[in-house]
């Protein structure tokens, strides 16, 4: 507060003078309020904002009867606001937020005076308001935004726990909810001498036209999760608790997330969505254009027009992505273009629109206090617009129709596109036997009829009449789509697959047809990529990952994916919550990433990488999952942890779609002592290598057992010391004595593509520096060449390449590249580095490989992402599939492809001949 008599600095600039001029001569309810309050109108007038605020957040203070005080309180801030506002002081976003806060407050003391009236002992909690568990109310609408104007009202919901509400013994929990919600209602909005506080509106609350004022939490719920319509899901995304009961509030707001927050795209919404839209439109019954009556909030381009062109974009997408999961207006446009789902432009002349005409709606309000959004007419005009500082009314009329146009266009261009989406509406079925006649299947008739079979119950997916009129939407498209596959029959055949293996495919119906770019997609991934088809069969519901525009961005680092793993918003889940969490996400990235690669938006080796940190941090998430349910029954270990080490593929930092996880667990500290369970009951201490080891088998049981949302990965941990044979986690000190004292040549080859994954700073770095010496070992050239070669022959006879793309087992590829990077490795004790490719460039650059081997390492490693998806068998795939292998390698055809892979290896050869003085066969 600034100090008495001096006003406020950043208020310095504001004309107050002025703004006090135009209250008391245009606003017949500002200059009653003036006239009633003379110190705050002399704080007013010395510019003392901040001040006059301060008083009239105190203006009820002294007075017993909550009423009185209210309304004493609710004038004072009225007109404190208005002539800051006026003033150019307080901008409408500050407006917007203090009447908001302020309503949180009457509320607050509402329900708390109705419960004290009837149970004067009730137990309060400890917080500043001293409010009684048990009664919620939730804002919504305006209220929930923190967006109220100047004569709104609000729209709660009010909510009762019957385990806590305060109530008399002889009262039934439903009785004295509805007694206090009765009094709330009273004593906010009745109209006395001192005027009133809010009008309330309880309509928005479940079942409003049979329901009672308040609803019992389960009530609510059971509404939630059955019977709610679209409309009840706009109104909870600017839910917010906002008085009584907070804590309870935020629960029943987290109860209720996935029935607002939808990952799968529902068309039945966005049906109603549509409907929803034009009907904002249709029930307007004012003037078309700004002028006289006109109405700010409902005509179009007006208020309501941008409110519902933001809500419009969060329900579709906002389920997926909880960044746009925003109350208010502004920062739900910035969120959507944000994200792309909308155009930067759009959000800032929307988001300038709504301010400025959210300001007008204000001056409106202002003259009587009167809850109106229409422009008035005649004189009346000219006196709002002469509030506001026009000239007449007619310049207010001309900015009007300025900022509603470029509102309305946008709105309509919405509706445009809502119409679009809605499934049925500009298909016909048109005639299949003519289509299937002129495409290129094997046998037209015998697909007809199987075509024909698939609505007769074949497919549960098609039992339901609904499921059966979205399919045949869409069928014409699919069929021509698939005929048109360089494989028709195949790509039928994976069709099928994908029916039966879903258990409910409406919305994937509905889907591709509001989005034929999807259906091309499909297309792609059922002709070209077996696994991605097989994994969209299992889970249809992948398909609604490519609807965003981000659907062929890489994914982010490995800090943000395990964010988005976490849990949806950031909010606790249990154990088995949290691995399906981590399922979901590293399910639909790796979808993702497939299409990707089959649409040829970027590099395999960009692909690769995004692999690899999608499970890096699925094995963070999934350990402190694990680690923190572990914990609960056994306590912890002082002083140490337990340290994840990547080795082959994920620890190069580049996978392929079929990796498995090879991985080592240590524990730094000593093996020595106990867990501590601090006192706990039902924890049991375990010794310090027994605890490690449980605890080793529960991160690998969280990454590798199928859950409710499917399997994860395929967890190698052979490569720990005395493999299979050995315990599966030791201490630093026992891995280094193995490796110094025990370790095979292979084991330290292996070694040379560690990398540690998860583990403190200081864990990581005593890890490393044990690796780095291990590795910094001298060593007999002959011995280690002698020991390479017999691996090498050992290998070959046990694992023989599975095709002529096997970019992997075949000789003088990349198995055979790697024996000589980590022979180099071990042999000069340099260019140690995880990833293959930058450790070639390094002894390329220290003179101990030619250049030539930089290409044909990247050439293979993009053979072997793309390929386990397009010719997964390994063999020669089918001409479309080959096509799109080759261009993924940088190569204009497979014929071209299969000539670079072979000179490629015969560079292998050629350096294989040179290091380590014996031929390698590559043809």
């Amino acid at each position: 507060m600034a100090p008495a008599g001096r006003a406020d600095s950043a208020a310095m600039e504001a004309d107050w003078n002025n703004a006090l001029t135009r209250a008391r001569a245009h606003a017949p309810f500002l200059a009653r309020g003036l006239e009633r309050m003379p110190e705050l109108a002399a704080m007013l007038a010395a510019g003392r904002g901040e001040d006059a605020l301060a008083h009239a957040r105190e203006a009820g203070a002294d007075i017993a009867d909550v009423r009185t005080a209210l309304r004493r309180e609710r004038l004072a801030y009225a007109v404190a606001l208005a002539v800051g506002d006026l003033a150019g002081a307080f901008p409408v976003g500050r407006v917007m937020q203090e009447l908001s806060d302020l309503a949180d407050r009457a509320l607050d003391a509402a329900i708390r005076a109705a419960i004290l009236r009837r149970v004067p002992d009730a137990d309060l909690q400890e917080k500043p308001t001293r409010m009684p568990t048990g009664m919620i109310a939730l804002a919504l609408g305006k209220h929930g935004a923190q967006e109220l104007n100047y004569s709104s009202d609000i729209d709660p919901i009010l909510l009762f726990d019957p385990e806590t509400l305060p109530r008399r013994d002889r009262d039934e929990p439903g009785e004295a909810a509805q007694r206090y919600a009765r009094d709330i209602v009273q004593i906010l909005s009745e109209n006395t001498a001192e005027g009133y506080v809010f009008r309330v509106d309880l309509r928005l609350r479940p079942a409003s036209e049979v329901s009672p004022l308040a609803i019992s939490l389960d009530a609510a719920l059971t509404h939630y999760e059955s019977s709610a319509l679209t409309w009840e899901r706009a109104a909870y995304i600017r839910a917010r608790p906002c008085s009584g009961d907070i804590d309870a509030g935020r629960a029943f707001l987290a109860a209720i997330r996935p029935f607002v927050w939808r990952r799968s795209l529902d068309f039945g919404a966005i049906e109603e969505i549509g409907r929803l839209t034009a009907r904002i439109r249709d029930n307007y019954r004012g003037p078309k254009v700004p002028g006289p009556g006109f109405n700010l909030k409902h005509g179009r381009g007006g208020i309501r027009e941008v409110e519902f062109f933001a809500q419009t974009h969060q329900l579709i997408h906002g389920g997926r992505d909880p960044s746009l999961r925003q109350r208010s207006t502004r920062p739900a446009l910035d969120s959507l273009a944000a994200a792309g789902h909308i155009s930067a432009e759009d959000a800032a002349v929307l988001g300038a629109a709504y301010d400025r005409l959210r300001t007008l709606e204000h001056r409106l309000q202002m003259v009587d206090d009167q809850q109106t959004h229409a422009l008035p007419s005649g004189t009346a005009l000219d006196n709002v617009a002469r509030l506001e500082g026009f000239a007449d009314g007619a310049a207010m009329v001309a900015e009007v129709r300025e900022l509603t146009e470029e509102v309305g266009a946008r709105f309509d261009r919405l509706i445009d596109a809502e119409n679009r989406s809605v499934p049925g509406s500009q298909k016909s079925s048109g005639g299949l036997a003519d289509l299937v006649a002129r495409l290129d299947f094997a046998d037209p008739e015998a697909l007809l009829e199987r075509i024909r079979g698939w609505t007769d119950g074949r497919f549960r997916t098609l039992r339901s009449p609904a499921a059966c009129a979205a399919f045949e939407a869409i069928l014409p498209d699919l069929i021509e789509a698939l005929g048109q596959a360089s494989d028709p029959d195949g790509a039928i055949l994976r069709w099928e697959a994908l029916l039966a293996g879903a258990s409910s495919a409406i919305n994937l119906f509905r889907l591709l047809e509001a989005r034929p770019a999807l259906l091309d997609q499909l297309v792609k991934i059922l002709t070209l990529a077996p696994p991605l088809a097989g994994e969209l069969g299992r889970r249809p519901e992948l398909l609604d990952t490519l609807i965003d525009r981000s659907a062929l961005d890489l994914p982010g680092n490995v800090l943000e994916l395990a964010q988005a793993m976490r849990s949806a918003d950031g909010h606790a889940a249990d154990y088995e919550q949290r691995l399906d969490r981590i399922r979901i996400v590293t399910g639909e990235k790796r979808f993702a990433l497939g299409v990707q690669l089959v649409g040829a938006a970027h590099d395999p080796l960009a692909i690769g990488a995004a692999l690899s940190r999608v499970a890096e941090a699925a094995i963070e998430v999934a350990g402190e999952a694990a680690n923190a349910s572990f914990v609960q029954a056994h306590g912890f270990v002082a002083d140490s942890e337990l340290v994840v080490l990547g080795l082959g593929r994920l620890g190069g930092g580049i996978m392929t779609h079929a990796s498995d996880l090879d991985i080592i667990y240590l524990f730094s500290g000593t093996h020595e002592g106990e867990s501590d369970c601090g006192g706990r009951a039902n924890c049991r201490p375990l010794g310090t290598t027994l605890y490690f080891n449980r605890l080793a088998t529960r991160v690998s049981a969280a990454l590798s057992v199928p859950t409710a949302e499917g399997a994860l990965y395929e967890v190698d941990t052979r490569l720990r010391p005395q493999g299979a044979q050995g315990p599966l986690a030791v201490s630093f000190d026992s891995f280094a004595r193995y490796q110094r004292e025990s370790a095979w040549t292979w084991e330290h080859m292996a070694l040379t593509r560690a990398r540690v994954l998860c583990g403190s700073p200081s864990a990581r770095e005593e890890l490393e520096a044990l690796v780095a010496d291990v590795l910094g070992t001298p060593r007999d050239p002959a011995q280690l060449r002698t020991s390479l070669l017999d691996m090498r022959s050992e290998m070959a006879a046990h694992k023989s390449p599975k095709g002529p793309l096997d970019a992997k087992l075949l000789r003088g590829a990349l198995v055979d590249l790697e024996f000589i990077v980590h022979y180099l490795q071990l042999r000069e004790r340099t260019a140690f580095h995880p990833d293959l490719g930058t450790a070639i460039s390094a002894l390329v650059a220290e003179g101990y490989l030619p250049e030539e081997l930089g290409p044909a390492h990247d050439l293979m490693i993009r053979m072997l992402v793309a390929a386990r998806l397009l010719a997964p068998d390994l063999q020669q795939p089918p001409p479309a599939a080959f096509a799109v292998l080759a261009q993924a390698c940088g190569c204009v055809s497979g014929t071209s492809l299969l000539h670079d892979f072979t000179a490629a290896r015969q560079s292998v050869a050629r350096s294989w001949k040179a290091i380590l003085e014996t031929d390698l066969e590559t043809e």
